[in-house]
């Protein structure tokens, strides 16, 4: 087989590929047979007929493009080897030659996996976030617990809204003394501060008390998801059924027992830190492993083909639309909450694509640069791992993976962790405390 490399831009290449005369034969003969184990030819056993009886059962030029097919994509792969080109688009394949008794010649137009340029990854200096936690961050917290325990009681008689207050409210709204869709409640108990109505809703209701009316105008924003009411102007008669508060518990011994089973309101604080600490350091962590892998894949350079970053939205968008299917809504419903069309989202989401895709070649060129390999152990604790994930038997999530034919994107997805992992292990904290040498002690010889 000959194959020479035609360059049409910096991605696309041309593969012009012939397959000698006796090659395609051979090829032809394996293409009949296969073909003949998939029909019944009356007076024939699977496997047995001939390519002219195949020719008049089947269509001359049905027979003529199995075979093509056959020996073509074979040869293709083996082209692609012997090229050490990686395809990012099935080809597009134009015939030249196909004739009985004549070399198979073909070309195949694709779009290649573009090289990386990789540049400095195994010293990058960055600077962990301190961890510390501090008093107030302690105290907020408990304050937090505090609220997460409180209980919504009825304010006294007279009381007048404050921010953090909930406001249980009837109300409805028009346009120009016209209701409209969606602007009537009953009994809603809105948060003041809350920032869930609309912008100017909340704020005209503190100093109110229960049983007050008001007529609260607001005008809905430009960009508001209900494009008939954009811009427009609107009233709403409100009445305040009452007002309730946070009761919150006290702050003791009998608050650290009651909710967290700690002894005493000490232990409580201590276990706080403890928890306050552990999230600070992973955070800090965090915060550095992205710089570091951030600085590594902007150190490389790599000119990647349009076509994958559009592939790279597809799948994007294809996980929104799982996410927002498992909340209970559809795509056009997100689309018309956020005031967007799918020309605008796909759009808002090509810069990111572009990134997971640079971080993407960069990681497997990171991978072969330093031979970085995927053993059965390492995919084992990935589907583990995936399992866990999805709450599901690790054996059910292997057999989906192999009936999809999943196993190269999944020993990728592998190697792109470990040299991730790489990249990470050889990093430099700028603000780590240099160790003190050790000092060996020397006891003096005695002086005679």
């Amino acid at each position: 087989m000959k194959v020479t490399v035609n360059e049409v831009d910096q991605h696309k290449v041309t593969l012009h590929i012939e397959v000698p005369v006796e090659e395609a034969e051979k090829g032809a003969k394996a293409a009949c047979k296969n073909l003949a184990n998939k029909v019944n030819i009356p007076g024939f056993r699977k496997g047995k007929a001939p390519r002219k009886v195949l020719e008049s059962f089947l269509g001359k030029d049905a027979v003529k493009e199995e075979i093509f097919e056959a020996i073509a994509s074979k040869s293709y792969n083996d082209a692609l080897k012997e090229q050490d080109i990686i395809p990012v688009t099935d080809p597009d394949i134009n015939v030249v030659t196909n004739e009985i008794g004549q070399d198979l010649v073909f070309e195949a137009t694709l779009t290649k996996k573009p090289a990386v340029k990789l540049g400095e990854y195994k010293s990058i200096k960055a600077a962990k976030p301190a961890s510390e936690v501090t008093e107030e961050q302690i105290s907020d917290e408990l304050i937090n617990l505090q609220k997460a325990h409180s209980k919504l009681v009825v304010a006294p008689e007279g009381t007048e809204i404050a921010n953090d207050d909930f406001a249980i409210i009837d109300f409805k709204g028009s346009i120009d003394g016209v209701p409209f869709e969606g602007g009537e409640g009953k009994a809603y108990p809105l948060q003041i501060g809350s920032g869930s109505f609309i912008p100017g809703f909340e704020e005209q209701l503190i100093g109110c008390k229960s049983g007050d009316q008001k007529d609260v105008k607001i005008s809905f924003p430009e960009d508001y998801f209900q494009k008939d009411l954009a811009g427009k102007e609107a009233i709403f008669a409100v009445t305040i059924n009452d007002v309730k508060r946070r009761e919150l518990p006290a702050l003791n011994d009998e608050f650290a027992k009651e909710y967290f089973k700690n002894e005493t309101l000490d232990e409580l604080k201590n276990d706080t830190r403890k928890k306050l600490e552990t999230q600070a350091s992973f955070k800090a962590l965090e915060t550095f492993n992205g710089e570091v892998l951030k600085t590594a894949i902007g150190n490389a350079e790599v000119d990647i083909p349009e076509v994958m970053i559009d592939d790279k939205v597809t799948q994007m968008l294809e996980e929104l639309t799982m996410k927002i299917e498992t909340q209970g809504m559809k795509i056009d419903d997100y689309l018309k909450y956020t005031n967007q069309d799918m020309d605008k989202l796909k759009e808002s989401y090509k810069e990111p694509a572009k990134d997971n895709v640079k971080m993407d070649l960069v990681l497997e060129a990171i991978c072969k640069a330093e031979n970085i390999e995927v053993s059965n152990n390492d995919l084992n604790a990935e589907i583990f791992t995936m399992a866990q994930n999805f709450g599901a038997d690790p054996k059910e999530v292997y057999k989906i993976i192999m009936k999809e034919k999943r196993i190269p994107m999944l020993v990728q997805s592998v190697g792109r962790k470990k040299a991730a992992s790489f990249i990470l292990s050889n990093a430099i904290d700028t603000n780590a405390k240099e160790e003190e040498p050790k000092v060996e002690k020397v006891e003096a010889e005695d002086k005679e």
